[in-house]
């Protein structure tokens, strides 16, 4: 009986059984392949509700509490510190979302790829049947991508694209600036309600005091609701890097054929070589060094 891994996983057969003659050539690259964007209506929707979300927060933490505070020092500071953390949790959004995660080529499993592989009697490689593509290992298709993904943790349709190899730093980043916004609005909210409740609510706001707490109220839940779900996965993706196992790999319970790492090599692999100031930044693109991303039990 087959395992759980070649049952889940797609059909492995040696190079001579690929069946290449089935598989067009892969389409040649234009301009407009240069940047990665999924046309899902779902994501898309999804992510601009997260942009939406980000901007009300904006609105309601500069309109509502700071502005009409008396203390300009607090005003300054903390509108400095939001307006910061929003513009990072936006650029990560934004790369997340438009940087290619780690796919295959499409239709690479041509005759003349397969032999240009030079593969020995016997070994066996996996060819994906929904794009007709060789896999690599630690590779698994997205049926929303419509494409195989390097090292896929999943699809997250908030950034309307697959968490993987080269996009997950970026993913990490998101979850953790929308967590710090998110924290960070609620104390604000909670002072501006004690500041408000001691004082006459027509001089904390230039807003009417019904609207102020609606507006309030509407920042709280979002900042709650938030707050869970990004530090959640935040600290899921920082167990995932750590463990060197995505979560499609822990889901199916993969059996595991890569050398292991020490947590801190897993990490430098994620954001980079070495630890720098670059590892908090969206627009550095992380640096490998000569680590060996896939090294495996021989």
């Amino acid at each position: 009986m087959k395992s759980l891994e070649h049952r889940t996983r797609d059909i492995e057969r040696q190079a001579g059984y690929l069946k290449p003659e089935h598989c067009a050539p892969p389409p040649p690259r234009t301009g407009s392949d240069t940047m990665w964007f999924i046309r899902d209506g779902c994501g898309i929707v999804c992510g601009i509700i997260t942009w939406f979300l980000v901007f009300y927060a904006e609105f309601v933490v500069v309109f509502v509490m700071l502005l009409p505070a008396k203390n300009v020092f607090y005003s300054l500071f903390n509108g400095a510190l939001f307006n910061s953390l929003a513009f990072l949790a936006l650029a990560s959004h934004a790369r997340a979302m438009c940087t290619d995660p780690g796919a295959v080529p499409k239709g690479n499993a041509t005759k003349e790829f397969i032999e240009s592989l030079q593969l020995k009697p016997g070994q066996v490689v996996y060819k994906c049947p929904k794009c007709c593509s060789i896999k690599p290992d630690r590779a698994h298709h997205c049926s929303v991508c419509k494409r195989c993904i390097k090292k896929m943790d999943h699809h997250c349709p908030w950034v309307n694209n697959c968490v993987g190899e080269n996009n997950q730093k970026y993913f990490v980043l998101f979850t953790m600036y929308i967590a710090l916004i998110s924290l960070h609005a609620l104390v604000m909210a909670a002072i501006h309600f004690i500041f408000c409740f001691d004082e006459d609510w027509n001089k904390c706001s230039n807003f009417s005091p019904p609207a102020t707490v609606i507006l309030l109220i509407l920042l709280c839940f979002e900042g709650l609701l938030f707050l869970i779900f990004t530090a959640v996965m935040f600290g899921t993706q920082i167990h995932s890097i750590c463990t060197d196992e995505t979560g499609i790999e822990q889901l199916k319970k993969e059996e595991r054929r890569w050398a292991k790492r020490s947590k801190w090599m897993n990490m430098k692999l994620v954001f980079g070589h070495p630890l720098s100031i670059a590892w908090l930044s969206p627009f550095a693109t992380p640096d490998h060094g000569k680590a060996d991303l896939y090294q495996y039990i021989v």
